[in-house]
């Protein structure tokens, strides 16, 4: 549905690209909720509820993960495997944001069947402004069955 508010998972190592993203996101006026983790063992945790994220209402199943690939603890690419041979968890839109253009990155993330793959451009504008592409596709244009 269109305009349904939707759970974001952010898995981003780097605060200012989170903070860039969380306030992009916070300016299309629809009740989405960003849940921010810095690490891929934290986007474990999260997506399994263990630990801190226990809480079912804390930790609600996003409906979009927006994932890094160069993480500390667990690498992005072994998160994005991990959701995608799970059951519970393939159905999620996982699109990475990495700083990463190397051909080989974007062949294995999409070998493990990512939904999309961005590179973070260097210059703040163009990043701004791919965030706000981004927030578009994924917050006002791309249908969800749920």
């Amino acid at each position: 549905m269109k305009g349904t508010p939707i759970v974001i998972l952010l898995v981003e190592d780097d605060p200012a690209h989170a903070e860039i993203v969380r306030r992009n996101f916070a300016g299309f006026r629809i009740a989405n909720r960003l849940l921010h983790v810095a690490d891929g063992q934290a986007a474990l945790d999260y997506l399994y509820r263990q630990g801190e994220f226990a809480d079912p209402e804390l930790s609600p199943a996003p409906g979009l993960i927006l994932l890094d690939l160069r993480l500390p603890k667990v690498d992005g690419l072994e998160v994005l495997k991990t959701v995608k041979e799970d059951r519970n968890l393939c159905h999620i839109p996982v699109v990475i944001l990495t700083t990463s253009a190397a051909e080989a990155d974007m062949i294995n993330a999409y070998d493990h069947h990512a939904n999309s793959y961005l590179v973070k451009p260097v210059e703040f504008p163009q990043f701004l402004s791919l965030m706000e592409n981004l927030g578009y596709y994924w917050l006002m244009w791309n249908g969800y069955p749920y």
